[in-house]
This record gives structure tokens, sequence and C-alpha cells, in this order.
């Protein structure tokens, strides 16, 4: 399936045997705790490793005391959106090269130019392919 949207154009893909799920550590923020459950459950399943934030200001406070391969972060959070979250943890050192990639069940163009200009690296949207996810940040992070 072709990617929803990938602002980084130096996307590729890197072989398996170099980057594999299991040596993946993502930063999964949604605040449906329904939606978390599922994507958990899945992105598990293929062998990531997860931590999670219900919101904004939790992704922040995580992104600057642990070490993440990606984040898949949703764009409508309480207590601080998505776009701003992901602007204040790209001005961590450490933390600006960590491809960002919103998961949101937007799919308004708006919404996609904010989180370009917030500095996601790819926009996906809701439901989830996770074949193509999978794909996607293996390819982001190679």
């Amino acid at each position: 399936m072709a990617p929803e949207h990938v602002f980084n154009q130096i996307y590729r893909l890197t072989p398996m045997s170099e980057k594999t799920p299991a040596n993946l550590t993502i930063l999964l923020v949604e605040d449906d705790e329904d939606t978390r459950y599922l994507m958990r459950l899945e992105l598990e399943r293929r062998g990531y490793r997860l931590i999670e934030a219900e919101d904004g200001e939790k992704a922040v406070v995580l992104a600057q005391q642990e070490h993440f391969d990606i984040i898949l972060m949703d764009i409508s959070l309480p207590r601080m959106d998505g776009l701003e979250a992901t602007k204040q943890i790209r001005n961590h050192d450490r933390m600006h090269a960590v491809p960002v990639i919103a998961v949101t069940a937007h799919q308004e163009s708006d919404f996609r130019e904010g989180a370009k200009a917030s500095g996601f690296d790819a926009y996906v949207t809701k439901p989830i392919d996770f074949d193509w996810l999978s794909e996607l940040m293996v390819g982001l992070i190679g």
C-alpha cells in the first residue's frame, strides 16, 4: 500500500537484518484508551517495545527521559496537542533526529500542513494499516 503522506522524501527501506522490531523502542502517544490498547497489542505482537503516553505533556517529559527510536503521535490530545508536543520534542538536541509520525483520524490537508510545519516526518490516518506502518517506521529510521 502506498504511503498516506511522507514528509521526509529521503524515505528508504532498510534491510530488516539491520533494523528489526525487536530492537526498536516506540513512544506511543494516544489519548483514546481503546485505540492505544489495540495499537499496543498489534505493535507488541510485531515485536516492538512500547512506552505509552496519553497526552502531549507526558510525551514531552518521556522524550526527555528515555531513548526512543520513533514516536507515533496523535494530533488531538488533551493538555497539549500533538503539534505542540512535537515542536517541543524537536527543540531537544537528542530528539531532533528521531522520526515522529502523526497517527490521526484527521484527513484534512490543513492538519497535514500543520503536522509538517510542526516537525512530523510522516502522516498516517486511522484506521491504521500496520503492515505499511511497520515498513514506514523501519524505513524512516534506516
